[in-house]
């Protein structure tokens, strides 16, 4: 069982680097107003076990949102109602409990059927406008490539969520960063697709005082660095001048931070900027290949501290 299990997760490590994932899909009932049951999605990284639905105990105070605890296999964890966080309405009830690992927490997000799980590639995937529905969405999945008619799963930021259903769950006691000091000019340029994690970091930057531009996604990062390299040609420096490292998230809209990363390690004018993979997901898997796509450094959300050590880190090798 354990050697699947780590079959199963090199496998996905592995299409990572190729710049694909595979989406659980599952739905939570009808939308408000509608009969009609989308389809939502979480990357599969991030799901430990499915299950169905064991007894719940319930929470005095707790939010409505909040179900209970459960106790799978001597863990006991707190259990999210999805359908009424998003908004849904289930006719029975949630009937399967997904159980998940992700930014230093185990948890439980209730929802009302599993539909399947589907391999695609980041690019088919569309970051969600921050002005679309309440910020529990990042982006929609392309499920049948891209075409006029293809279905959509709305993918769900699973951090905002637990964030914002119980905001102590997990959190990191407040840490001291320190100053970092860059060349004069010289910024960090962040990529996130969770507002969330955006808000995060931009905090830990101001923090230890260092200039930054943040983007929503791979390819918007890759977009910005190829234009600090043109200007850097007709100023006639070097981009390292602009950008003195890279942040990364690893699960993103249009291009992940795998091929963020290799891409950046392969581009003769890009090699010499350090790479800080930032990222929920975690294990033993992940770190090995972020090393053999050439980042300078790996950190699990979200420990601020832990964060600045892996970036001067970074800088002190660069």
């Amino acid at each position: 069982m354990i050697d699947k299990a780590q079959q199963d997760i090199e496998q996905r490590v592995r299409l990572a680097g190729n710049n694909m994932f595979e989406l659980l899909l599952f739905r939570l009932g009808s939308a408000p107003g509608s009969e009609q049951r989308e389809l939502y999605g979480i990357n599969v990284f991030k799901v430990r076990e499915i299950v169905e639905m064991p007894p719940i105990t319930a929470l005095a105070g707790a939010r409505p949102e909040v179900m209970g605890v459960v106790d799978i296999r001597g863990q006991v964890m707190p259990v999210i109602d999805l359908a009424q966080t998003i908004g849904c309405r289930t006719a029975g009830g949630p009937r399967i409990l997904l159980v998940t690992e992700f930014a230093r927490t185990t948890q439980g997000f209730a929802v009302e059927e599993v539909d399947d799980i589907v391999r695609l590639e980041w690019n088919n995937v569309i970051p969600a406008d921050a002005s679309l529905g309440n910020g529990a969405v990042t982006g929609f999945a392309r499920l049948d490539g891209d075409t006029p008619d293809s279905r959509l799963a709305q993918v769900i930021d699973v951090e905002q969520i637990l964030r914002d259903v119980m905001p102590d769950h997990g959190a990191q006691p407040e840490q001291e960063t320190g100053r970092i000091t860059l060349r004069p000019g010289a910024k960090v340029l962040a990529a996130d697709d969770s507002g969330l994690a955006r808000k995060l970091i931009e905090q830990s930057l101001d923090e230890m005082g260092v200039s930054y531009v943040t983007t929503k996604s791979g390819r918007e990062a890759w977009d910005f660095l190829q234009g600090a390299v043109q200007r850097a040609r007709d100023h006639g420096g070097r981009v390292s001048d602009e950008i003195a490292l890279v942040l990364t998230d690893l699960e993103m809209p249009e291009m992940d931070g795998f091929t963020l990363t290799r891409m950046i390690k392969s581009d003769d004018e890009l090699r010499a900027i350090p790479v800080v993979i930032h990222s929920s997901l975690s294990g033993s898997a992940n770190e090995q290949h972020v090393k053999k796509v050439g980042a300078n450094g790996y950190v699990a959300k979200f420990a601020a501290a832990e964060l600045a050590d892996a970036m001067r880190h970074a800088l002190a090798e660069a």
